[in-house]
């Protein structure tokens, strides 16, 4: 097995706390109405804490049905948050898990910065290239600006 970290940053015009809340404390909300044309539904296995489970189911024709991650933890006053993804998705045979660390941050001039640490696991001697990491991230992009969009919409979500 191999392992490839890969930071990416991504900027908003949407304050930290509210981008916090969208992508974490209210995702299982939030996400379905913001990206219909890519979430379906988002299951919380008990109480959504360290080391339960979120299944996110997509809809008909994208080409992955649906993924799960296990949370590892979060900090509602750094606004971060760490989970892994553990099956379905784009991690085939190829990969086992990707391991995430996010963090929002004001941004100068308003809006903020998301910092993200990838961790890419992969099996045997396979070694995961930049071109396909970039391809993962504008996948999920998608998701991210549909959410973000629905909050700059509806001022008063996710206050």
């Amino acid at each position: 097995m191999g392992v490839v970290t890969y930071n990416y940053d991504s900027t908003s015009p949407v304050a930290p706390a509210r981008l916090f809340k969208a992508f974490v404390l209210e995702a299982d909300k939030v996400w379905p109405i913001a990206a219909p044309h890519a979430i379906k539904s988002i299951e919380v296995e008990a109480n959504p804490g360290p080391g339960s489970i979120v299944k996110i189911n997509f809809v008909e024709g994208l080409p992955f049905q649906y993924m799960k991650h296990q949370i590892g933890g979060h900090d509602e006053n750094k606004f971060s948050y760490s989970y892994s993804l553990i099956e379905g998705g784009p991690l085939g045979d190829k990969l086992e898990k990707i391991n995430y660390e996010n963090k929002f941050e004001a941004a100068v001039g308003g809006g903020s910065v998301c910092k993200s640490s990838m961790k890419f696991y992969t099996f045997g001697d396979y070694v995961i290239t930049e071109d396909e990491i970039k391809a993962l991230i504008k996948g999920s992009e998608g998701v991210y600006k549909a959410i973000e969009a629905y909050l700059l919409a509806n001022p008063d979500a996710c206050n």
